[in-house]
């Protein structure tokens, strides 16, 4: 069976490969919509100033990773989970053709990198809840800790991802990062993707964009002045 498995790999690789689109429009805009409230929710956690906005960008991040989950089952070939998602031998037998120097190419997610998309999902959602409990004040009152601890590892996580991304981006000889704003990467022709999805991601952006507009009206003077306010106002009613 690994025999077999390894030799699917080498003629894989061994296939002459072409430009092809691989990410569809709604997968890139999540991927750099998600990264941006991440890095913009972490930043503003521990100030009161800006807490509409570390709240705003906390139930993006929640919406996004709801939405990544459900273009996960119902998104184009190499969005999808069942496309992607492997067990433990594959990914030992990926990492162990990086280290003899023999890569194994995949058109979408490495098992590798699939295991860190998923470890992503899940604990992203593990903040994102605890988050909203927190601020609802639902839950025992370790759960603000357990939510801190969260995005803590979260971010450690991240910069795992980041070094893993620049590293198998060398290795393969292929630039990574570009083809998560592009969408295109090496492979088979029979690999590519049909449908760019751009309808589904300009409902996604409109949403997100429309929300947050909706934040900033909804604040009075502003979101930095609402930011305070609600603040005060959560706390009043304590």
């Amino acid at each position: 069976m690994n025999t077999m498995s390894a030799s699917r790999a080498e003629s894989a690789q061994a296939a002459p490969t072409v430009r092809i689109l691989v990410w569809d429009v709604p997968v890139r805009v999540f991927h750099w919509l998600l990264a941006a409230s991440f890095a913009g929710a972490y930043l503003t956690a521990e100030s009161e100033r800006w807490r509409l906005v570390h709240v705003t960008l906390g139930y993006t991040f929640a919406g996004l990773i709801a939405f990544r989950l459900v273009w996960g089952i119902v998104g184009t070939r190499h969005a999808r989970f069942a496309s992607f998602v492997r067990g433990p031998a594959a990914v030992m037998r990926y990492l162990g053709a990086l280290l003899r120097g023999r890569p194994e190419h995949h058109a979408g997610h490495n098992p590798a990198g699939a295991l860190a998309v998923v470890a992503l999902l899940l604990l992203g959602a593990a903040v994102a809840v605890s988050g909203w409990a927190t601020y609802n004040d639902f839950g025992p009152g370790w759960l603000e800790d357990a939510h801190e601890a969260a995005a803590n590892l979260m971010l450690a996580l991240v910069g795992v991802h980041i070094v893993a991304v620049v590293a198998t981006s060398w290795m393969h000889r292929e630039n990574l990062v570009g083809a998560m704003i592009t969408g295109v990467k090496s492979g088979r022709p029979e690999q590519a993707i049909r449908a760019r999805r751009r309808g589904v991601a300009a409902v996604l952006l409109v949403a997100v964009l429309g929300f947050w507009g909706l934040q900033w009206t909804s604040a009075p003077g502003g979101v930095a002045a609402g930011a305070g306010a609600s603040h005060v106002t959560h706390h009043d009613e304590e």
